[in-house]
């Protein structure tokens, strides 16, 4: 049966003097070690040695400090939850595993007790202070740094054996035979029992006093107190900045919710309805941002009213669907036109702008708005639609500049979905894309043309003047050979491309998916590209792939195509004096988000869902200053759709460089 009594309960009514203090896990971490390291710097006696962890995952990133202790001494306890294969066992030290639902599960304890020292580390965890507000559909964000924990470190020896006892008599309670083991601890250390049963008979029992060290122990506590004022300084800043992170984050996460949800309605080919852009938007935005109701509708600068058709509410809001909203009448929709930008009023009832309105006072009494926020949804200047978003408590609201950056984000999205999706539907822009597929199929004759006819006329002329002349110096012979052995790997690059995407295409490839870790495929990746090519045209390539990153499973080989294309692409847009940089991160528990960045070229917005067609070139077949085909970005994609993963790009524009994105599934 489970022990659900805290450990650090039990300590601060046994010793009622003493106080908690709050640390980051990195402090933590920091202690322990330290208190090891003292264990292990003493050899003189046979210390006393008590941890528990949270989880078995925790325990084996420090099995082998363990094993390392155990050296030392025979008095060496160990004990996490029982998962995988952590069991109670007597091998290079005493492990011990404790029942899932055990109030260990939430603590932190480390407790060593030798002749002359005595440290004892007994927290457990507190909730986040950096959290990202949970979506349906945004996966949950952890960030380990930002892990707190509460609880007492302390060198005081009479606490120690106070502590050792408590994790003691959990010890016995899951493993009854290790009696005669631990007697001889508590003998050996001067740890008694009888001192935890007095203290459970009451809370209120008189404080216990405390002796001083033996002035000949070993006090490292000025040391160990300044080092960790130190690191929980530093963990401060960073918490502000993760802070910053997640809030950054949350809004990115958010808008590429939105355009990807968008986005789905266009992925058959089909033009997009206006109406569910709104819907789609509006849920998202509502659930982001917690508000107790959210509006999005279409409207124009001359409008004299409109009808409602989205929304979202929290339970016990009223519904606005189907009512009509005065604009012309309206002084905050004049301002907002004027201005084309956000306007927010944190409350109606003191705020002169409505309260020297009667339409405004009317709608805020229906409509029961305390705070009030309205952002137009524009594109290129031309007002299209409005974003609302209405608390309706009894409190008035304070808007953040966060919350306010991160409507106008969506409204832009909204915006340009909105214009997107009016062309679809109209004529004009469906000629202008027979257009360019006239175009697409004009560049595919001249590229392919061009990239055929090129080598071959230089690999000709190269094997003529060999075969004519045998008087040539053997320098120029060896410069006519290079050259056409380099046109004709070039020829064999455009062969084996079009071979490649067709196989994908036509679903002619078998693919072989192994468990592996991503960095591999990305070092392999970079041998492949520094090999190809002269290390002086190429730009700066930084890797930043984290270590403690999860397995990923997909076919490796085809990986490391994908990866080296991609890192093909950018070197080719951009000079050797520029950058390219890849990073990755967990996106969610399922898949990792792999990023290929450039200094680069830079994509026009407009394009970027188009760069991945086939024979795609940005340029145009016959200005383009480039080579290549555009099969390798098509090539990329099919590459990612065989493992149902995500690939896209994102560009500020021209000159300013672009990031490819695209999704590896990990192991489950």
């Amino acid at each position: 049966m489970s022990n659900l009594t805290s450990v650090l309960s039990d300590l601060l009514v046994a010793v009622p003097q003493l106080r908690t203090q709050v640390y980051f896990k990195a402090s933590l971490t920091a202690l322990s070690h330290a208190m090891e390291d003292q264990v292990l710097a003493s050899t003189s006696d046979q210390p006393l040695l008590i941890a528990s962890f949270q989880r078995e995952r925790f325990y084996r990133q420090e099995a082998h400090r363990y094993k390392r202790l155990a050296r030392q001494t025979n008095q060496v306890y160990v004990l996490a939850a029982p998962e995988t294969d952590f069991t109670n066992a007597s091998e290079y030290y005493e492990t011990i595993a404790f029942d899932p639902t055990e109030s260990l599960s939430q603590e932190w304890h480390l407790v060593a007790i030798g002749q002359s020292y005595s440290t004892c580390l007994i927290c457990r965890e507190r909730p986040s202070i950096v959290q990202i507000k949970p979506s349906p559909h945004l996966p949950a964000v952890d960030m380990d740094p930002t892990r707190q924990f509460e609880g007492i470190w302390t060198s005081e020896r009479q606490i120690s054996c106070i502590a050792a006892e408590l994790l003691l008599q959990r010890i016995l309670h899951y493993r009854p035979e290790l009696a005669a083991k631990i007697e001889l601890a508590r003998n050996r250390f001067g740890i008694f029992p009888q001192r935890r049963s007095s203290a459970k008979k009451s809370k209120t029992a008189a404080p216990i006093a405390l002796p001083s060290l033996d002035p000949a122990a070993i006090d490292t506590n000025p040391f160990v107190q300044r080092l960790v004022t130190y690191l929980q300084a530093g963990q401060y800043k960073l918490l502000k900045a993760y802070r910053s992170i997640a809030a950054q984050e949350r809004k990115e996460r958010l808008i590429n919710s939105i355009t990807a949800a968008i986005r789905k309605g266009s992925a058959t080919g089909l033009p997009l309805h206006p109406q569910e852009i709104l819907k789609v938007a509006v849920r998202e935005l509502g659930i982001a941002l917690g508000a107790c109701r959210c509006l999005i509708y279409r409207a124009q600068a001359n409008d004299d009213q409109v009808a409602i058709a989205h929304e979202y509410l929290q339970p016990g809001v009223s519904s606005v669907v189907g009512k009509v909203m005065p604009l012309q009448k309206n002084p905050l929709f004049q301002e907002m036109t004027c201005q084309q930008g956000a306007l927010c009023i944190v409350d109606t009832q003191t705020d002169s702008r409505v309260t020297d309105s009667p339409l405004l006072q009317q709608l805020v009494k229906q409509l029961d708005i305390r705070s009030w926020l309205l952002m137009p949804v524009l594109y290129q200047g031309k007002l299209l639609g409005i974003v609302e978003s209405h608390y309706c408590g009894s409190q008035p609201h304070q808007w953040t500049a966060d919350e306010t950056s991160l409507v106008e984000a969506i409204a832009t999205q909204v915006g340009a979905a909105l214009i997107q999706a009016e062309a679809y539907a109209n004529l004009e822009d469906l000629n202008q894309q027979l257009e360019a597929l006239d175009r697409t199929r004009s560049n595919l004759i001249a590229i392919t043309g061009h990239e055929l006819r090129t080598p071959l006329s230089t690999i000709q002329v190269c094997l003529e003047s060999l075969a004519t002349e045998p008087d040539m110096p053997l320098e120029l012979r060896q410069v006519m050979l290079s050259t056409a052995l380099t046109d004709s790997e070039r020829m064999r690059k455009l062969v084996q491309d079009f071979l490649t995407l067709s196989n994908l295409e036509s679903g002619r490839v078998e693919w072989h998916p192994e468990t592996l870790p991503l960095d591999e495929c990305v070092e392999l990746a970079l041998s492949r590209v520094r090999t190809r090519s002269n290390p002086e045209d190429l730009p700066q390539i930084v890797s930043t792939i984290p270590v403690q990153l999860p397995l990923i499973r997909v076919d490796g080989d085809w990986l490391v195509e994908l990866i080296a294309k991609l890192l093909d692409n950018a070197c080719k847009f951009t000079p050797p004096t520029g950058q390219i940089a890849i990073a990755a991160r967990t996106n969610g528990g399922t898949t990792l988000e792999v990023t290929v960045s450039d200094t680069g070229r830079g994509i026009e917005p407009n394009r970027l869902e188009i760069v991945f067609d086939r024979f795609y070139q940005e340029e145009g077949a016959l200005r383009r200053t480039a080579g290549g085909t555009g099969l390798g970005l098509a090539i990329c994609r099919q590459i990612v759709n065989s493992w149902n993963g995500k690939i896209w790009a994102e560009s500020a524009g021209k000159d300013k460089g672009t990031t490819f994105h695209f999704t590896v599934p990990t192991v489950e």
